[in-house]
């Protein structure tokens, strides 16, 4: 297959994956794959092939294909390709919830820089980096890499990025439980889909309409948070968007365990959770099993709420998630000052304490901890945090 043949079944691909046919997409990718001799056209397919694979939550198979891409780079001798297709591996670790080698391959990106279409990659490699440090609850550089990614946006006039970008800062300051920040960022996000998103993918979409149910949730919003939600996976369904369904019912969970209807939640968290065990969303994981936990806190049954927080501690010290293993942490100490168990209590007091400081989760002007409730915050240039009181 020459380079014509190879250019013309690509957008043949494209044209089906965007109606939706996406196995039949799959298929004529495949086929170019097997079947073209043109290097660069081999490198374009594989990108269509990550980025499909992406959507759909087969996180293995994107990194599969990210892999070859970077042979095939290799074969073209051509920086921006390399710069590229590293940032395709740092991406599919970022979904794989393997944050250390994410941000290993972004700073190959960032070493790496060859010509303008590499500096152009710079805002998404910084954005990518900025959610593994998010992940790994090193609050202050994943900021730092958030704002770097939307100084590129704004130079270069890159709009899906700060879509992007603004989701991020939502789900950042969501977990830092600025909860106005929480819901100012997404809805940013959904006025950039309305005033340029016309011809974008309806993903980003449903992406800023999941951050801001998140946020309206958080702040007590249930029916704005039901109504955001119920549109996010309408077309995460529409799209076989695996990841963001699993998402929505987490958050659909999240509501019902807000009004006190366990019996509503449970079924929903189970849901999600198949689909987070099956995408390799451990992360996500994590944050079912916390509601889980809380969902046996409200009945009473502390016994099955420390079973879920033992599956969930397994995860989060696997990950090196901080901040989960702190809410935990935070859980424990509930049920054992309930149970009037005062040896464990005091073990998860100093555990808490410990995370907060790992973490510098300290306001810099009052010394209070950050994150515990609603709170609005301000962040220094050097991207430390204080009470904006």
């Amino acid at each position: 297959m020459g380079q014509d043949q190879t250019k013309q079944q690509i957008e043949k691909g494209l044209h089906l994956y965007q109606s939706n046919h996406t196995e039949k997409a799959l298929q004529v990718w495949m086929r170019v794959l097997e079947k073209s001799a043109d290097p660069a056209g081999r490198f374009r397919v594989l990108g269509c092939l990550i980025t499909a694979h992406a959507e759909m939550g087969r996180y293995k198979d994107m990194l599969k294909f990210a892999v070859v891409q970077i042979d095939t780079a290799r074969e073209l001798e051509d920086p921006d390709y390399l710069t590229e297709s590293y940032l395709n591996l740092a991406r599919s670790n970022e979904k794989l919830c393997e944050f250390q080698k994410t941000i290993s391959y972004c700073k190959t990106c960032l070493n790496m820089q060859g010509t303008t279409v590499s500096l152009q990659l710079n805002g998404q490699v910084s954005l990518s980096m900025g959610n593994a440090f998010l992940g790994l609850s090193i609050f202050q550089k994943a900021l730092e890499c958030f704002e770097k990614a939307l100084r590129y946006a704004h130079n270069n006039d890159d709009k899906m990025l700060e879509c992007r970008v603004c989701c991020s800062l939502g789900n950042f300051y969501a977990q830092l439980k600025d909860y106005e920040k929480a819901l100012f960022f997404p809805c940013k996000a959904a006025e950039l889909v309305n005033d340029y998103g016309k011809g974008w993918s309806l993903k980003y979409r449903a992406m800023s309409q999941y951050h801001m149910a998140v946020a309206y949730r958080k702040l007590g919003r249930l029916a704005d948070a039901m109504d955001c939600c119920e549109e996010s996976m309408k077309i995460a369904l529409q799209h076989g968007d695996r990841p963001l369904q699993a998402l929505c019912l987490l958050c659909f969970a999240d509501i019902h365990r807000s009004r006190k209807d366990v019996q509503t939640a449970f079924p929903r968290y189970d849901s999600s959770m198949s689909i987070m065990t099956e995408i390799g969303n451990r992360l996500g994981q994590i944050q079912v099993l916390l509601g889980v936990a809380k969902c046996w806190m409200i009945r009473k049954e502390l016994d099955k709420a420390l079973e879920s927080i033992e599956k969930a501690q397994e995860l989060a010290e696997g990950l090196g998630s901080k901040l989960g293993l702190l809410k935990l942490h935070c859980l424990c100490e509930r049920i054992y000052r309930t149970k009037g168990q005062q040896r464990e209590l005091r073990d998860y007091v100093v555990k808490f304490h410990e995370c907060v400081e790992e973490m510098e989760l300290y306001c810099g002007m009052c010394g209070e901890s950050i994150g515990e409730k609603n709170n609005q915050l301000q962040a220094l240039p050097c991207s430390h945090f204080f009470h904006l009181k």
